[in-house]
C-alpha cells in the first residue's frame, strides 16, 4: 500500500541526503520526493510517497524522528488530503494531430505552455490519475519529453501540520482575522454569497 509521508525539516544542506539514506539504508523505495519551503522561515516540507505495510511506514517514522533536522513526521494516508502533481509534457505535433492533441487537452483540463512548429508542451496539474490518464493517452501521438514533480499533499481543514507558525495564524484566530477584514471593509465569505 502505497503510503504519503509528510516530513518537516530544517532548512539546512545535507537534510535531504540524510532523508533519502535513510529510506535506502532500511530497503524502501521512494515513489514520489517533493521538497519545498514552508510558510516558515528555515523549514522546508517533504512530501514522500513510499510503498509499505502500515507496521513498516511507522517503524520507518520513528527512525525519521531519530534524525537531527526532523521536526515532524505525519502520515496523511487515512486522513482526508488534497494531493496534486504536476507534468510538463512535449508532444510532437504537425498539421495532422495538433488540433487533436489540443481536444485532448482541454478535455483534460490541461493547458498549453508552449508551441514550436513540430511540438507542444503541456502542463497538467491534478492527482496522479489524471496526470496518467493523459499520459496514456498522449503516448500514442508521441511523447518527446516528460517530468514530473511528484505528488504534494495536505490534509484538508484549518488545521496546520506544525502547532504554530510565524504568525500563530491558527484555526481558532480565524474570528480575529474577520475582525481585520471588516477593518478594511473586506466582505466576509458569508457576505459573499449574497453577492451572487
Amino acid at each position: 500500500m502505497q503510503h504519503t509521508l509528510v516530513v518537516l525539516v530544517e532548512d539546512k544542506p545535507g537534510v535531504l541526503d540524510r532523508v533519502a539514506s535513510l529510506f535506502r539504508r532500511r530497503a524502501f523505495n521512494i515513489e514520489s520526493l517533493t521538497v519545498g519551503h514552508t510558510e516558515t522561515g528555515g523549514t522546508s516540507r517533504m512530501t514522500i510517497v513510499v510503498d509499505g505495510d502500515q507496521v513498516s511506514v511507522e517503524r520507518l517514522t520513528s527512525y525519521l524522528y531519530k534524525l537531527v533536522n526532523v521536526i515532524q513526521v505525519e502520515d496523511l494516508t487515512s486522513r482526508p488530503t488534497v494531493s496534486r502533481d504536476l507534468a510538463l509534457i512535449k508532444v510532437g505535433a504537425n498539421a495532422r494531430n495538433r488540433a487533436e492533441i489540443m481536444q485532448t487537452v482541454a478535455v483534460f483540463r490541461a493547458r498549453v505552455v508552449d508551441v514550436t512548429p513540430d511540438s507542444l508542451m503541456i502542463e497538467v496539474t491534478g492527482d496522479e490519475q489524471k496526470v496518467d490518464g493523459l499520459v496514456d493517452v498522449l503516448k500514442p501521438l508521441g511523447i518527446i519529453e516528460m517530468v514530473r514533480t511528484g505528488a504534494v499533499a495536505m490534509s484538508r481543514g484549518c488545521e496546520a501540520l506544525m502547532n504554530s507558525n510565524e504568525n500563530g495564524r491558527m484555526c481558532g484566530s480565524l474570528a480575529a482575522a474577520d475582525r481585520g477584514a471588516e477593518e478594511f471593509n473586506i466582505p466576509l465569505v458569508s457576505e459573499m454569497e449574497s453577492y451572487g
